[in-house]
């Protein structure tokens, strides 16, 4: 099991363009239409699975709602972090 990761270390790990809402970190990705949103859905998918850590997915019209916490410890932890950077990584 994961250790929580305190405020400060949330705050200065925080990967560029994700924002913490509550015990969770969230970003909003922009694209320029639907099919390329999925496509990033679908390489989000991908890496989560490798991972073994899946994160929350709204898909909209031009833009796709990504949203990581670790459930079983109850807030945010080193793989959610992990996992954002990941993701910045593949956008």
């Amino acid at each position: 099991m994961a250790q929580l990761l305190d405020d400060d270390d949330i705050q200065t790990r925080l990967p560029d363009g994700w924002e913490r809402d509550g015990d969770e970190i969230a970003r909003m990705y922009a694209f320029d239409d639907y099919l390329a949103g999925i496509a990033f859905v679908t390489q989000v998918g991908e890496v989560a699975e490798e991972e073994f850590h899946h994160p929350e997915i709204r898909v909209g019209y031009e833009e796709v709602e990504v949203r990581l916490t670790s459930h079983e410890e109850g807030g945010i932890t080193e793989k959610d972090i992990r996992l954002a950077n990941l993701f910045n990584a593949e956008y």
